[in-house]
Order: C-alpha cells, then sequence, then structure tokens
C-alpha cells in the first residue's frame, strides 16, 4: 500500500483517499459498486449490500400504503429500474438479474392484488378460467403467496408489466 500510495503521490501527482483506498485481492473489496468473484478470471458482480438496497427501494416504491395508481407507480419503478440497470446490467451474473426480475415482478402481484376488491371477477376479466379464478380468489392466503399462483401469472403476465413500461432486467421479454 505505501509503496502504490507513494507511486500515485508523487509520479501521477494524485492524492490518495486513506479510508477508501487498500491493497486486496480483487474477491475481498468493491470497485464502483462492483464486486469481484475469486475466480482465475474475476468476475464482475453485484455485491450484497447493494442487492439489499435493490430490494428495500423495490418496496418503498411499491408500497401498498401508498395511494397512488398502478400506472404512476410503474412509471416510478421504471424509472428507477432503468437507472438501476443502466449501472449494473453489465455484471457478470445473469441468475442474479433473474431472481431481482422474478422477486420485482412477484411484488408487483402482491400489490396488484392486495387492492384488488373484486378478485374473481377481475382474474375473469383478466382471461383465468372460471374453475382457477374461483380457486384463486376464494382463497385466504395473503398477497404475497398468492402472487405466485398460476392464475396470477396468467392474469398478470410479464407482458402486462411491459405494456406498463416495466423494462426487462434480463433484456428478454
Amino acid at each position: 500500500m505505501a509503496s502504490a500510495t507513494r507511486f500515485l503521490a508523487v509520479k501521477l501527482k494524485l492524492t490518495v483517499n486513506q479510508q477508501k483506498s487498500a491493497v486486496a485481492r480483487p474477491g475481498e473489496r468493491t470497485f464502483l459498486g462492483f464486486s469481484f468473484t475469486r475466480h482465475r478470471q474475476p468476475k464482475r458482480r453485484i455485491p450484497p449490500r447493494a442487492l439489499v438496497r435493490f430490494k428495500g427501494r423495490i418496496r418503498e416504491l411499491t408500497s401498498r400504503t401508498q395511494g397512488v395508481s398502478i400506472a404512476q407507480m410503474a412509471e416510478e419503478l421504471s424509472r428507477y429500474l432503468r437507472g438501476w440497470l443502466g449501472y449494473f446490467g453489465r455484471c457478470q451474473a445473469p441468475s442474479v438479474l433473474r431472481r431481482r426480475e422474478a422477486w420485482t415482478r412477484r411484488r408487483l402481484r402482491s400489490v396488484i392484488w392486495k387492492r384488488s376488491r373484486v378478485r374473481f371477477a377481475e382474474l375473469r376479466r383478466r382471461g383465468v378460467g372460471t374453475e382457477l379464478a374461483a380457486q384463486t380468489g376464494g382463497r385466504s392466503h395473503g398477497p404475497w403467496r398468492l402472487a405466485n399462483s398460476p392464475a396470477l401469472a396468467l392474469a398478470l403476465s410479464n407482458a402486462y408489466f411491459n405494456s406498463l413500461g416495466i423494462p426487462s432486467l434480463t433484456g428478454g421479454q
């Protein structure tokens, strides 16, 4: 560290921040918000703290007690997701992005389900069969559990979220 600091200060005339700077293996540090795997060829990955912040922000934007329309919620959410994707979209861990996208869409299904008053009629209107709509609409399970049901996956498909302008984190539809 002393040798690197001296080189940067003397040769390159740069100031080194001692609190932020360190000499360590790539897997032990973060750099510009990214961490790196410990493989022979290190890959960029999203650090765990950034994923926790992501979930917290999505929860904040999709709060059920917020009192905003789904369209307004989708607009704010898409703005955040585009920015987040612009920064972290180049990570080399696509499975992490797939899990975050699935979690975000399940969160949206949960919020929409919780707000729905006439659940059976709403499911039927969105193309769900009578029997499946009756089974799902009459269940007493909470909105998070039902957001993973086949009926809500049909009624509130990924195409529906795409029509609201919510971007895909994985680039697929």
